[in-house]
């Protein structure tokens, strides 16, 4: 299945149980707006480029939308329309004032200069910006995009709509942005865990976790995971992977990321092949790099007994029923990676009222939001007797087809 189609599955096996009529399911499913643009611009070297730009736009019953954008050669329409979709879902689960959006544009980052770079930023901010802002479409940086880019992005806004900071996420701190906001998807991630855990009567600490992908979710995960007690005992990325049986030390993993590109040659560990994460020999999986890693040709190979999912549909839907009928536990992306996005609703309430939080403040707020969706989440899973992925799909469409409704569309 391509992304799309992964996830209209899990949204049509909800409107299944939620008993939703064939045009309920049609609005429900279908994108608000779908915008593709053409960005030129001149390279450092003379040269003229044209890259193309997404944003799709797919439901805003619950509020303004909002999603990523990112910069990656990868970049199609169909995964755009997948990433609002889920976001749209996403924001539902943690019960945010949000409908979903996402964004990207098809080009290398790698290849790009800083100035390139932020040429095409502006660019694209120049084609959306009519359609894009605090009360309609709120971007944040997602693969290939950074707080530098998000202030960009505002400076750029400003230029046709005056001052509003408010108009992304995910910013520097000195132009509007969030402390807790850098690692605010991986402790989310651990939040979520912890509320698993405390249900069948264990503890962070009581287990080994191996992660996959150490970038921004990854390591921050990871981090957090060994400051209460768990042992990472495996990390791979695109550059191989690194494994240490006693556990790894991830700030000084983290490091050599951040100065090598990778986790390949960190001297903590023993080089291990980066597809060993699907068979590790930990009792936690926690997929936190691109999507669709988790098929039907990998899944018979987790030996783990939990999967907690910090990456964007990493699982697919295939896999998903080999994972079950394993005794697999997956606590699925659309609750276990949304502290990235509450917390970004955190940084834009901060943008509307003029008035910073400190971090601790918006550390605490992120548990309190997490441990509320999970207990709705364990009521709806309670109610329709089903895994955690479809109780989450239950519970983000009833609400937005409540919200519809209410609105009288």
């Amino acid at each position: 299945m391509n992304p799309t189609e992964a996830t209209n599955y899990f949204f049509y096996k909800a409107a299944g149980i939620l008993n939703l009529d064939a045009r309920t399911i049609k609005q429900l499913v279908t994108p608000f707006r779908e915008i593709k643009v053409e960005c030129t611009i001149t390279c450092d070297d003379g040269h003229i480029e044209t890259f193309t730009g997404y944003r799709v736009q797919h439901d805003q019953s619950r509020g303004p939308m909002k999603g990523g954008i990112r910069y990656h050669h990868q970049v199609d329409p169909d995964e755009v329309n997948a990433l609002a979709s889920l976001m749209t879902w996403k924001t539902a689960v943690v019960n945010l004032p949000y409908g979903g959006a996402k964004g990207g544009i098809q080009c290398d980052p790698t290849r790009l200069s800083a100035g390139e770079k932020q040429r095409l930023t502006r660019v694209f901010v120049q084609r959306l910006h009519d359609v894009i802002g605090p009360h309609l479409d709120i971007p944040a940086p997602d693969m290939g995009t950074n707080a530098e880019t998000m202030g960009w992005i505002v400076d750029e806004y400003a230029k046709f709509h005056g001052w509003a900071p408010g108009v992304v996420t995910g910013k520097p701190i000195e132009l509007g942005g969030s402390l807790g906001r850098e690692s605010a998807t991986g402790r989310g991630l651990l939040y979520a865990t912890e509320c698993l855990f405390e249900d069948l009567g264990h503890r962070i600490g009581d287990f080994r976790y191996a992660i996959q992908g150490f970038g921004n979710v990854g390591s921050w995960a990871g981090r957090l995971i060994e400051e209460a007690g768990g042992k990472v005992t495996l990390a791979t990325d695109v550059t191989g992977g690194v494994a240490r049986a006693d556990g790894l030390d991830t700030r000084a993993l983290t490091a050599w990321v951040r100065q090598h590109g990778g986790v390949r040659g960190f001297p903590g560990g023993d080089a291990v092949p980066g597809e060993s994460f699907y068979g590790a020999d930990a009792d936690v999986l926690i997929p936190a790099a691109l999507g669709g890693v988790l098929t039907k040709e990998t899944a018979g190979e987790v030996r783990a007994r939990f999967v907690i999912e910090g990456a964007n549909h990493p699982t697919d839907p295939e896999a998903d029923e080999i994972l079950a009928r394993n005794g697999v536990t997956v606590l699925p992306d659309i609750y276990a990676n949304a502290g990235g996005v509450t917390v970004s609703y955190f940084e834009w309430v901060q943008n509307l009222q003029s008035y910073a939080w400190d971090e601790e403040r918006v550390n605490s707020e992120l548990r309190r939001r997490m441990r509320a969706a999970y207990a709705d989440l364990r009521a709806a899973r309670a109610a329709h007797g089903c895994d955690w992925r479809t109780a989450a799909f239950v519970l983000a469409v009833s609400r937005v087809h409540q919200a519809t409704l209410l609105r009288g569309v």
